[in-house]
Protein backbone atom coordinates (compact mmCIF):
# COMPACT_ATOMS: atom_id res chain seq x y z
CA UNK A 1 0.00 0.00 0.00
CA UNK A 2 0.99 3.61 -0.46
CA UNK A 3 2.62 4.87 2.79
CA UNK A 4 1.18 8.31 2.05
CA UNK A 5 -2.05 6.76 3.31
CA UNK A 6 -0.42 6.54 6.75
CA UNK A 7 0.16 10.28 6.64
CA UNK A 8 -3.41 10.87 5.42
CA UNK A 9 -4.86 8.77 8.25
CA UNK A 10 -2.82 10.23 11.08
CA UNK A 11 -3.51 13.75 9.81
CA UNK A 12 -7.23 12.97 9.78
CA UNK A 13 -7.14 11.63 13.34
CA UNK A 14 -4.66 14.08 14.91
CA UNK A 15 -4.28 17.14 12.65
CA UNK A 16 -2.97 19.39 15.43
CA UNK A 17 -0.24 17.01 16.58
CA UNK A 18 3.29 18.31 16.04
CA UNK A 19 4.96 16.71 13.03
CA UNK A 20 7.94 18.54 11.51
CA UNK A 21 10.59 20.39 13.52
CA UNK A 22 13.72 22.33 12.62
CA UNK A 23 15.73 21.97 15.78
CA UNK A 24 13.26 22.53 18.62
CA UNK A 25 11.06 24.81 16.50
CA UNK A 26 7.77 23.44 15.18
CA UNK A 27 7.44 23.93 11.42
CA UNK A 28 4.26 21.98 10.68
CA UNK A 29 1.65 19.89 12.46
CA UNK A 30 0.30 16.71 10.87
CA UNK A 31 -2.60 18.51 9.25
CA UNK A 32 -0.23 20.98 7.61
CA UNK A 33 2.25 18.22 6.69
CA UNK A 34 -0.46 16.25 4.89
CA UNK A 35 -1.89 19.35 3.20
CA UNK A 36 1.53 20.27 1.82
CA UNK A 37 2.09 16.71 0.56
CA UNK A 38 -1.35 16.78 -1.08
CA UNK A 39 -0.52 20.12 -2.71
CA UNK A 40 2.78 18.78 -4.07
CA UNK A 41 1.02 15.63 -5.26
CA UNK A 42 -1.61 17.68 -7.07
CA UNK A 43 1.08 19.84 -8.69
CA UNK A 44 2.94 16.72 -9.86
CA UNK A 45 -0.28 15.27 -11.24
CA UNK A 46 -0.79 18.50 -13.18
CA UNK A 47 2.65 17.90 -14.71
CA UNK A 48 1.39 14.47 -15.84
CA UNK A 49 3.51 12.67 -13.23
CA UNK A 50 1.94 9.68 -11.55
CA UNK A 51 2.21 5.91 -11.12
CA UNK A 52 5.26 4.46 -12.85
CA UNK A 53 7.15 7.77 -12.96
CA UNK A 54 10.31 8.55 -11.02
CA UNK A 55 11.06 11.86 -9.30
CA UNK A 56 14.52 12.56 -7.87
CA UNK A 57 15.35 14.39 -4.64
CA UNK A 58 18.94 15.67 -4.50
CA UNK A 59 19.09 17.78 -1.37
CA UNK A 60 20.50 18.03 2.12
CA UNK A 61 18.34 17.19 5.13
CA UNK A 62 15.44 19.52 5.83
CA UNK A 63 11.77 19.35 6.82
CA UNK A 64 10.97 20.15 3.17
CA UNK A 65 12.63 16.86 2.21
CA UNK A 66 9.91 14.83 3.95
CA UNK A 67 7.10 16.93 2.50
CA UNK A 68 8.40 16.40 -1.03
CA UNK A 69 8.86 12.66 -0.50
CA UNK A 70 5.26 12.33 0.62
CA UNK A 71 4.11 14.60 -2.18
CA UNK A 72 5.76 12.25 -4.68
CA UNK A 73 4.02 9.25 -3.12
CA UNK A 74 0.74 11.16 -2.84
CA UNK A 75 0.82 11.32 -6.63
CA UNK A 76 1.61 7.59 -6.80
CA UNK A 77 5.12 8.11 -8.24
CA UNK A 78 8.44 6.67 -7.03
CA UNK A 79 11.10 8.70 -5.21
CA UNK A 80 14.76 8.59 -6.24
CA UNK A 81 16.68 10.01 -3.27
CA UNK A 82 20.26 11.03 -4.16
CA UNK A 83 22.97 11.55 -1.57
CA UNK A 84 23.58 15.29 -1.32
CA UNK A 85 27.31 14.59 -0.89
CA UNK A 86 27.63 13.23 -4.42
CA UNK A 87 29.33 15.14 -7.21
CA UNK A 88 26.90 16.69 -9.70
CA UNK A 89 28.13 14.37 -12.45
CA UNK A 90 27.46 11.35 -10.26
CA UNK A 91 23.96 12.67 -9.64
CA UNK A 92 23.54 13.26 -13.38
CA UNK A 93 24.27 9.60 -14.07
CA UNK A 94 21.58 8.57 -11.58
CA UNK A 95 19.07 10.98 -13.11
CA UNK A 96 19.76 9.59 -16.57
CA UNK A 97 19.74 5.95 -15.54
CA UNK A 98 16.57 6.21 -13.45
CA UNK A 99 14.72 8.13 -16.14
CA UNK A 100 13.63 10.69 -13.54
CA UNK A 101 11.07 13.16 -14.87
CA UNK A 102 12.28 16.00 -12.65
CA UNK A 103 14.59 16.74 -9.75
CA UNK A 104 13.88 18.53 -6.49
CA UNK A 105 16.99 20.04 -4.94
CA UNK A 106 18.25 22.78 -2.67
CA UNK A 107 20.17 25.96 -3.54
CA UNK A 108 23.53 24.17 -3.54
CA UNK A 109 22.58 21.07 -5.52
CA UNK A 110 20.50 22.95 -8.10
CA UNK A 111 23.41 25.32 -8.69
CA UNK A 112 25.83 22.40 -9.04
CA UNK A 113 23.59 20.68 -11.59
CA UNK A 114 23.16 23.91 -13.54
CA UNK A 115 26.93 24.47 -13.59
CA UNK A 116 27.74 21.14 -15.22
CA UNK A 117 25.13 21.68 -17.95
CA UNK A 118 23.53 19.06 -20.11
CA UNK A 119 20.56 18.52 -17.78
CA UNK A 120 17.37 18.25 -19.79
CA UNK A 121 14.82 17.88 -16.99
CA UNK A 122 13.33 20.45 -14.59
CA UNK A 123 15.50 21.34 -11.57
CA UNK A 124 13.23 22.61 -8.81
CA UNK A 125 14.54 24.41 -5.74
CA UNK A 126 12.58 23.20 -2.69
CA UNK A 127 12.65 26.64 -1.10
CA UNK A 128 10.86 28.19 -4.08
CA UNK A 129 7.75 26.00 -3.57
CA UNK A 130 6.53 26.03 -7.15
CA UNK A 131 3.41 24.20 -5.93
CA UNK A 132 2.41 26.94 -3.45
CA UNK A 133 -0.49 28.29 -5.54
CA UNK A 134 -2.15 24.92 -6.09
CA UNK A 135 -5.58 24.84 -4.45
CA UNK A 136 -7.28 21.92 -6.20
CA UNK A 137 -5.72 19.23 -4.03
CA UNK A 138 -5.79 15.47 -4.38
CA UNK A 139 -8.15 14.49 -1.55
CA UNK A 140 -6.46 11.15 -0.96
CA UNK A 141 -3.13 9.62 -2.01
CA UNK A 142 -3.19 7.62 -5.22
CA UNK A 143 -3.65 3.90 -4.56
CA UNK A 144 -0.49 1.84 -5.14
CA UNK A 145 -0.19 -1.93 -5.55
CA UNK A 146 2.04 -3.84 -3.11
CA UNK A 147 4.59 -4.52 -5.87
CA UNK A 148 4.66 -0.90 -7.09
CA UNK A 149 8.04 0.85 -7.04
CA UNK A 150 8.20 3.29 -4.13
CA UNK A 151 11.87 4.08 -3.43
CA UNK A 152 14.64 3.70 -6.03
CA UNK A 153 17.85 3.64 -4.03
CA UNK A 154 21.17 3.87 -5.84
CA UNK A 155 24.01 1.92 -4.28
CA UNK A 156 27.36 1.30 -5.91
CA UNK A 157 28.40 -2.14 -7.11
CA UNK A 158 31.78 -3.74 -7.59
CA UNK A 159 31.82 -2.47 -11.18
CA UNK A 160 31.88 1.07 -9.84
CA UNK A 161 28.60 2.03 -11.52
CA UNK A 162 25.65 2.64 -9.17
CA UNK A 163 22.82 0.12 -9.21
CA UNK A 164 19.23 1.14 -8.63
CA UNK A 165 17.68 -0.97 -5.88
CA UNK A 166 13.93 -1.31 -6.47
CA UNK A 167 12.13 -1.04 -3.14
CA UNK A 168 8.40 -1.65 -3.36
CA UNK A 169 5.42 -0.70 -1.21
CA UNK A 170 5.37 -4.27 0.10
CA UNK A 171 9.08 -4.09 1.01
CA UNK A 172 8.49 -0.93 3.03
CA UNK A 173 5.43 -2.38 4.80
CA UNK A 174 7.44 -5.47 5.78
CA UNK A 175 10.37 -3.33 6.90
CA UNK A 176 8.09 -1.26 9.14
CA UNK A 177 6.51 -4.38 10.64
CA UNK A 178 9.95 -5.86 11.34
CA UNK A 179 11.15 -2.65 12.92
CA UNK A 180 8.19 -2.49 15.31
CA UNK A 181 8.43 -6.20 16.12
CA UNK A 182 12.18 -6.79 16.20
CA UNK A 183 14.00 -3.48 16.63
CA UNK A 184 12.07 -0.92 18.63
CA UNK A 185 8.55 0.27 19.27
CA UNK A 186 7.45 3.80 18.37
CA UNK A 187 5.05 5.92 20.42
CA UNK A 188 3.20 9.09 19.52
CA UNK A 189 5.27 11.10 21.98
CA UNK A 190 8.53 9.98 20.38
CA UNK A 191 10.71 11.97 17.98
CA UNK A 192 12.92 10.65 15.19
CA UNK A 193 16.01 12.79 14.69
CA UNK A 194 17.60 12.89 11.23
CA UNK A 195 21.32 13.43 11.78
CA UNK A 196 22.47 11.14 8.91
CA UNK A 197 21.46 11.66 5.25
CA UNK A 198 17.74 11.21 4.65
CA UNK A 199 18.56 9.93 1.17
CA UNK A 200 19.86 6.73 2.78
CA UNK A 201 19.11 4.61 5.84
CA UNK A 202 18.14 7.48 8.14
CA UNK A 203 15.35 8.49 5.77
CA UNK A 204 13.78 5.05 5.99
CA UNK A 205 13.01 5.66 9.66
CA UNK A 206 10.37 8.17 8.66
CA UNK A 207 7.78 5.50 7.82
CA UNK A 208 7.20 3.95 11.24
CA UNK A 209 7.21 7.38 12.83
CA UNK A 210 4.60 8.72 10.40
CA UNK A 211 2.52 5.58 10.98
CA UNK A 212 2.52 6.24 14.73
CA UNK A 213 2.12 10.01 14.45
CA UNK A 214 5.47 10.74 16.11
CA UNK A 215 7.56 13.87 15.56
CA UNK A 216 10.28 14.37 12.93
CA UNK A 217 13.26 16.53 13.91
CA UNK A 218 15.98 17.86 11.61
CA UNK A 219 18.83 19.52 13.55
CA UNK A 220 19.27 23.20 12.78
CA UNK A 221 22.67 22.37 11.26
CA UNK A 222 20.98 19.88 8.93
CA UNK A 223 23.47 17.16 9.82
CA UNK A 224 25.40 15.48 12.58
CA UNK A 225 27.08 17.49 15.29
CA UNK A 226 27.43 15.53 18.52
CA UNK A 227 27.27 18.52 20.86
CA UNK A 228 24.27 20.00 19.02
CA UNK A 229 22.49 16.66 19.18
CA UNK A 230 23.09 16.18 22.90
CA UNK A 231 21.85 19.73 23.57
CA UNK A 232 18.78 19.23 21.37
CA UNK A 233 17.66 15.82 22.65
CA UNK A 234 16.41 16.99 26.08
CA UNK A 235 14.34 19.70 24.35
CA UNK A 236 12.55 17.41 21.89
CA UNK A 237 12.90 13.92 23.43
CA UNK A 238 12.27 11.10 23.77
CA UNK A 239 14.49 10.84 20.69
CA UNK A 240 15.30 7.87 18.46
CA UNK A 241 17.95 8.11 15.76
CA UNK A 242 20.17 6.19 13.39
CA UNK A 243 23.92 6.49 13.91
CA UNK A 244 26.88 4.98 12.12
CA UNK A 245 29.51 3.61 14.52
CA UNK A 246 31.73 6.64 13.91
CA UNK A 247 28.84 8.86 14.99
CA UNK A 248 28.40 6.81 18.16
CA UNK A 249 32.09 7.29 18.92
CA UNK A 250 31.75 11.06 18.60
CA UNK A 251 28.63 11.06 20.77
CA UNK A 252 30.51 9.18 23.50
CA UNK A 253 33.32 11.75 23.45
CA UNK A 254 30.86 14.65 23.53
CA UNK A 255 28.81 13.07 26.32
CA UNK A 256 31.72 12.68 28.74
CA UNK A 257 31.50 15.12 31.61
CA UNK A 258 27.82 15.93 31.11
CA UNK A 259 25.64 15.61 34.18
CA UNK A 260 23.09 13.48 32.29
CA UNK A 261 24.82 12.29 29.09
CA UNK A 262 21.79 10.38 27.79
CA UNK A 263 19.13 12.98 28.53
CA UNK A 264 16.34 12.98 25.96
CA UNK A 265 17.72 10.00 24.04
CA UNK A 266 15.49 6.92 23.92
CA UNK A 267 17.01 4.70 21.21
CA UNK A 268 20.19 4.89 19.14
CA UNK A 269 20.11 2.36 16.31
CA UNK A 270 23.59 1.76 14.94
CA UNK A 271 24.61 0.12 11.68
CA UNK A 272 26.58 0.78 8.52
CA UNK A 273 30.01 -0.47 9.55
CA UNK A 274 31.98 -2.36 12.19
CA UNK A 275 31.35 -1.29 15.77
CA UNK A 276 34.41 -1.81 17.93
CA UNK A 277 33.70 -3.71 21.14
CA UNK A 278 35.47 -1.14 23.29
CA UNK A 279 33.33 1.64 21.81
CA UNK A 280 29.95 0.00 22.43
CA UNK A 281 30.99 -1.03 25.95
CA UNK A 282 31.93 2.56 26.71
CA UNK A 283 28.78 3.86 25.03
CA UNK A 284 26.52 1.79 27.28
CA UNK A 285 28.59 2.63 30.37
CA UNK A 286 28.34 6.37 29.72
CA UNK A 287 24.94 6.78 28.06
CA UNK A 288 23.01 3.79 29.36
CA UNK A 289 20.99 1.00 27.66
CA UNK A 290 19.89 3.04 24.67
CA UNK A 291 21.65 1.15 21.87
CA UNK A 292 20.25 -1.29 19.31
CA UNK A 293 22.10 -2.75 16.34
CA UNK A 294 20.65 -3.69 12.98
CA UNK A 295 22.18 -5.33 9.94
CA UNK A 296 20.73 -4.72 6.51
CA UNK A 297 21.58 -3.51 3.03
CA UNK A 298 20.00 -1.26 0.47
CA UNK A 299 18.83 -4.51 -1.13
CA UNK A 300 17.12 -5.55 2.12
CA UNK A 301 16.59 -2.25 3.94
CA UNK A 302 17.16 -2.47 7.70
CA UNK A 303 15.71 -5.93 7.52
CA UNK A 304 18.22 -8.78 7.97
CA UNK A 305 19.12 -9.06 11.67
CA UNK A 306 18.79 -7.08 14.89
CA UNK A 307 20.72 -7.10 18.16
CA UNK A 308 18.26 -6.00 20.81
CA UNK A 309 18.70 -3.30 23.41
CA UNK A 310 18.78 -6.04 26.06
CA UNK A 311 21.52 -7.98 24.24
CA UNK A 312 23.65 -4.87 23.74
CA UNK A 313 23.39 -3.99 27.44
CA UNK A 314 23.65 -7.54 28.85
CA UNK A 315 26.79 -8.45 30.82
CA UNK A 316 25.46 -11.57 32.60
CA UNK A 317 24.92 -14.18 29.88
CA UNK A 318 27.81 -16.67 29.58
CA UNK A 319 28.27 -15.65 25.92
CA UNK A 320 27.35 -11.97 26.23
CA UNK A 321 30.62 -10.83 24.69
CA UNK A 322 30.20 -13.03 21.60
CA UNK A 323 26.64 -11.77 21.23
CA UNK A 324 27.75 -8.16 21.60
CA UNK A 325 30.19 -8.71 18.75
CA UNK A 326 27.48 -10.20 16.56
CA UNK A 327 24.83 -8.36 14.53
CA UNK A 328 22.00 -10.18 16.28
CA UNK A 329 19.33 -12.60 15.13
CA UNK A 330 17.18 -12.78 12.01
CA UNK A 331 14.29 -10.36 11.90
CA UNK A 332 10.77 -11.78 11.77
CA UNK A 333 10.10 -11.11 8.07
CA UNK A 334 13.16 -12.96 6.74
CA UNK A 335 15.15 -16.17 6.79
CA UNK A 336 18.95 -15.98 7.02
CA UNK A 337 21.34 -18.70 5.86
CA UNK A 338 25.08 -19.22 5.48
CA UNK A 339 25.86 -20.68 2.06
CA UNK A 340 28.92 -22.15 0.40
CA UNK A 341 29.98 -21.12 -3.11
CA UNK A 342 27.59 -23.68 -4.63
CA UNK A 343 24.63 -22.36 -2.67
CA UNK A 344 24.49 -25.17 -0.12
CA UNK A 345 23.68 -24.34 3.52
CA UNK A 346 26.66 -24.66 5.86
CA UNK A 347 26.61 -26.14 9.37
CA UNK A 348 26.33 -23.96 12.46
CA UNK A 349 29.62 -22.21 13.15
CA UNK A 350 31.01 -22.47 9.60
CA UNK A 351 31.85 -19.25 7.73
CA UNK A 352 30.26 -18.64 4.33
CA UNK A 353 28.33 -16.03 2.42
CA UNK A 354 25.32 -14.55 4.18
CA UNK A 355 22.09 -14.97 2.24
CA UNK A 356 18.61 -13.72 3.08
CA UNK A 357 15.12 -14.19 1.69
CA UNK A 358 11.80 -12.77 2.71
CA UNK A 359 9.41 -9.87 2.42
CA UNK A 360 11.99 -7.10 2.83
CA UNK A 361 14.23 -8.27 -0.04
CA UNK A 362 14.23 -5.89 -3.03
CA UNK A 363 12.35 -6.58 -6.24
CA UNK A 364 15.65 -6.38 -8.15
CA UNK A 365 17.99 -3.83 -9.73
CA UNK A 366 16.52 -1.19 -12.01
CA UNK A 367 17.22 -1.98 -15.66
CA UNK A 368 19.91 -4.49 -14.71
CA UNK A 369 18.57 -8.02 -15.04
CA UNK A 370 22.07 -9.48 -15.16
CA UNK A 371 23.02 -8.05 -11.77
CA UNK A 372 19.63 -9.08 -10.37
CA UNK A 373 20.11 -12.67 -11.53
CA UNK A 374 23.57 -12.76 -9.99
CA UNK A 375 22.46 -11.31 -6.65
CA UNK A 376 19.11 -13.08 -6.23
CA UNK A 377 19.34 -16.81 -6.85
CA UNK A 378 16.49 -19.23 -6.14
CA UNK A 379 14.87 -16.58 -3.98
CA UNK A 380 17.97 -15.90 -1.90
CA UNK A 381 19.68 -12.50 -1.84
CA UNK A 382 23.44 -13.08 -1.74
CA UNK A 383 24.68 -10.20 0.40
CA UNK A 384 28.37 -10.32 -0.52
CA UNK A 385 29.18 -10.43 3.22
CA UNK A 386 30.82 -13.39 4.93
CA UNK A 387 29.64 -14.59 8.31
CA UNK A 388 28.60 -17.44 10.56
CA UNK A 389 25.57 -18.36 12.66
CA UNK A 390 25.83 -19.81 16.14
CA UNK A 391 23.52 -22.38 17.69
CA UNK A 392 21.29 -19.63 19.10
CA UNK A 393 20.87 -17.91 15.74
CA UNK A 394 23.23 -14.98 16.34
CA UNK A 395 24.99 -13.84 13.17
CA UNK A 396 28.62 -12.72 13.30
CA UNK A 397 30.12 -10.89 10.33
CA UNK A 398 33.55 -11.79 9.03
CA UNK A 399 35.36 -10.46 5.96
CA UNK A 400 33.31 -8.97 3.15
CA UNK A 401 33.50 -10.98 -0.03
CA UNK A 402 33.61 -7.78 -2.03
CA UNK A 403 36.18 -5.03 -1.75
CA UNK A 404 33.76 -2.40 -0.51
CA UNK A 405 35.20 0.15 1.90
CA UNK A 406 32.97 1.45 4.70
CA UNK A 407 34.17 4.84 5.87
CA UNK A 408 32.11 6.82 8.36
CA UNK A 409 29.09 4.66 7.59
CA UNK A 410 29.25 5.37 3.83
CA UNK A 411 29.84 2.60 1.31
CA UNK A 412 32.74 3.34 -1.04
CA UNK A 413 33.65 1.11 -3.95
CA UNK A 414 37.29 1.08 -5.11
CA UNK A 415 36.60 0.48 -8.80
CA UNK A 416 35.07 3.89 -9.52
CA UNK A 417 37.99 5.62 -7.76
CA UNK A 418 40.48 3.49 -9.67
CA UNK A 419 38.80 4.33 -12.97
CA UNK A 420 38.93 8.04 -12.21
CA UNK A 421 42.61 7.92 -11.19
CA UNK A 422 43.48 5.89 -14.29
CA UNK A 423 42.06 8.68 -16.44
CA UNK A 424 44.89 10.93 -15.19
CA UNK A 425 47.68 10.97 -17.81
CA UNK A 426 50.41 10.38 -15.22
CA UNK A 427 48.83 7.24 -13.73
CA UNK A 428 49.79 3.88 -15.21
CA UNK A 429 48.25 1.52 -12.66
CA UNK A 430 46.32 1.95 -9.44
CA UNK A 431 44.70 -0.16 -6.77
CA UNK A 432 42.46 1.23 -4.03
CA UNK A 433 41.91 -0.52 -0.70
CA UNK A 434 40.60 0.28 2.75
CA UNK A 435 42.82 0.79 5.78
CA UNK A 436 41.57 0.42 9.34
CA UNK A 437 41.04 3.73 11.10
CA UNK A 438 40.06 4.35 14.72
CA UNK A 439 37.59 7.16 13.96
CA UNK A 440 36.24 6.38 10.49
CA UNK A 441 36.28 2.59 10.57
CA UNK A 442 38.23 2.60 7.32
CA UNK A 443 39.88 5.20 5.12
CA UNK A 444 40.53 5.06 1.38
CA UNK A 445 44.15 4.37 0.37
CA UNK A 446 45.46 4.36 -3.21
CA UNK A 447 48.56 2.53 -4.41
CA UNK A 448 49.72 4.29 -7.58
CA UNK A 449 52.18 3.28 -10.29
CA UNK A 450 53.13 6.31 -12.37
CA UNK A 451 53.71 6.16 -16.12
CA UNK A 452 57.34 6.16 -17.25
CA UNK A 453 58.85 9.60 -16.78
CA UNK A 454 55.62 11.01 -15.36
CA UNK A 455 55.21 13.02 -12.20
CA UNK A 456 52.22 13.57 -9.95
CA UNK A 457 51.70 14.43 -6.32
CA UNK A 458 48.78 13.69 -3.98
CA UNK A 459 47.37 17.20 -4.39
CA UNK A 460 47.15 16.83 -8.18
CA UNK A 461 45.52 13.42 -7.94
CA UNK A 462 43.14 14.72 -5.28
CA UNK A 463 42.05 17.54 -7.57
CA UNK A 464 41.57 15.10 -10.42
CA UNK A 465 39.32 12.91 -8.25
CA UNK A 466 37.25 15.89 -7.17
CA UNK A 467 36.33 16.71 -10.78
CA UNK A 468 34.04 13.67 -10.90
CA UNK A 469 33.78 12.06 -7.45
CA UNK A 470 32.28 13.10 -4.15
CA UNK A 471 34.83 14.44 -1.69
CA UNK A 472 34.30 11.63 0.82
CA UNK A 473 35.36 9.06 -1.81
CA UNK A 474 38.77 10.49 -2.59
CA UNK A 475 41.82 8.69 -1.17
CA UNK A 476 43.08 9.98 2.14
CA UNK A 477 46.56 8.55 1.46
CA UNK A 478 48.56 7.84 -1.70
CA UNK A 479 51.42 5.37 -1.87
CA UNK A 480 53.58 5.67 -4.99
CA UNK A 481 55.02 2.26 -5.83
CA UNK A 482 57.07 0.76 -8.67
CA UNK A 483 54.62 -2.09 -9.24
CA UNK A 484 51.49 -3.73 -7.86
CA UNK A 485 51.55 -7.29 -6.51
CA UNK A 486 49.77 -9.67 -8.91
CA UNK A 487 49.02 -13.35 -9.20
CA UNK A 488 49.81 -15.57 -12.19
CA UNK A 489 46.70 -14.36 -13.98
CA UNK A 490 47.63 -10.70 -13.64
CA UNK A 491 45.05 -9.93 -10.95
CA UNK A 492 46.16 -7.40 -8.38
CA UNK A 493 46.49 -8.98 -4.93
CA UNK A 494 44.65 -6.51 -2.75
CA UNK A 495 45.17 -8.78 0.23
CA UNK A 496 48.91 -8.11 -0.10
CA UNK A 497 48.31 -4.37 -0.19
CA UNK A 498 46.14 -4.54 2.92
CA UNK A 499 48.84 -6.58 4.62
CA UNK A 500 51.37 -3.85 3.82
CA UNK A 501 49.13 -1.29 5.49
CA UNK A 502 48.59 -3.51 8.53
CA UNK A 503 52.35 -3.97 8.80
CA UNK A 504 52.90 -0.23 8.61
CA UNK A 505 50.31 0.29 11.38
CA UNK A 506 52.15 -2.19 13.62
CA UNK A 507 55.53 -0.56 12.93
CA UNK A 508 54.20 2.92 13.60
Amino acid sequence: MNPALWLYRIASARPDAGALYSGAKLQANYGEFAAEAARIGAWLAAQKIGPGDRVAVFAANSVDYLQVLYGIWWAGAAAVPINAKLHAREAQWILDHSGARMMFGDVKTCAAMTDIGGIDLPLLNLSERVWADVHDLLDRPVSMDPDALLWLFYTSGTTGRPKGVMITCANISAMVASYLLDVDDVHTEDAILYAAPMSHGAGLYNFMHVLRGARHVVPASGGFDAAELLDLAPQVGPVSMFAAPTMVRRMIDAAKGRADPGAGLRSIIYAGGPMYEADILEAVDIMGPRFIQIYGQGECPMGITALSRADVADRTHPRWRQRLNSVGRAQSQVEVAILDAAGHPLPVGDVGEIAVRGATVMAGYWQNSQATAKTIQKGWLWTGDMGRLDADGYLTLHDRSKDMIISGGSNIYPREIEEQLLSHPSVHEVSVVGQSHAEWGEIVVAFVVLADGAQADPAALDQHCLTALARFKRPKTYHFVDSLPKNNYGKVLKTDLRARLEGADKDA
